[in-house]
């Protein structure tokens, strides 16, 4: 059972408690714990089959946890559903791109943008005042982060014709929409050529600092996650194999033994 817990001055701002996953027998994620403090970003990093994805399933309710607690500004998020999961602060791109392709790029930030509205069918169907400055205010945030993004030239074009590396980048606009606190990343560097991830490596830093964002980042490009976080922890087999500094987790002999194999294997 899952309690909430008053933050303590000083408490970060996530914190993954020893939290387990169980498919059937499969253990997915053993006993992992770490902390995440307001402005970071952090590197989760490990092979294939590591945990990484059931992780960040977890933070974003996709997945109930079998054992511990994940708490968000000290409390517990393990009873909210996925859909409320936004309105604490928590927003999310993915692996595979998941945008609506048959809508227009502002439309696709605009529905990132709504689940911060506090509207309902009733106030929207009568056009009250309170409900128009609301949706002023909301286009006015949509178009702000498609400019930011760099986004304006396909504003009105429907996502499924843009190339995969824009796709990309209207799915982080959508994310962004939601005025996140801490921004979960899932291989956002996935299909994009060099010259792309070195600028997907600066516009991560810029978020963080124009947008005051937390960034939790799963990622394979190594040469991306140790040039932009400020903490790593490595995952192999569910468990946590080290945690640390870029140049510490880097070094150490059990991630590059995971990474690397070893003559006893």
């Amino acid at each position: 059972m899952t309690q909430t817990r008053p933050a303590p001055e000083n408490s970060p701002l996530l914190a993954v408690c020893d939290v387990s996953v169980v498919f059937g027998g499969i253990v997915a994620l053993n006993g992992v714990s770490f902390e995440m403090r307001q402005g970071q970003i952090l590197g989760l990093i490990g092979p294939n089959g590591a945990g990484k994805t059931t992780l960040f399933n977890c933070l974003s309710r996709l997945y109930q946890p079998s054992a511990g607690d994940i708490l968000m500004e000290g409390r517990s998020i393990l009873n909210r559903p996925p859909h409320r999961i936004a309105e604490i602060g928590i927003g999310r791109t993915f692996q595979n791109v998941a945008l609506f392709p048959n809508l227009s790029v502002l439309d696709n930030v605009r529905l990132g943008a709504h689940s911060r509205t506090n509207s309902d069918i009733v106030s929207d169907s009568l056009r009250l005042p309170w409900v128009r400055r609301g949706e002023a205010e909301l286009n006015g945030r949509v178009h702000e982060i498609v400019s930011y993004l760099e986004l304006d030239g396909v504003a009105h074009t429907t996502v499924s014709g843009l190339p995969f590396g824009t796709q990309k980048r209207v799915e982080l606009a959508r994310a962004l929409a939601a005025e996140p606190k801490i921004l979960l990343l899932d291989e956002p560097a996935g299909g994009l050529n060099h010259e792309e991830v070195h600028a997907l490596g600066d516009l991560i830093r810029r978020i963080r600092s124009d947008r005051k964002v937390t960034v939790l980042l799963v990622e394979h490009h190594m040469g991306l996650v140790m040039s932009i976080a400020d903490h790593v922890v490595a995952l192999n087999f569910g468990r946590k194999l080290a945690e640390g500094t870029p140049s510490v987790v880097q070094s150490d002999p059990d991630v590059i033994k995971a990474y690397l194999g070893s003559k006893d294997q």
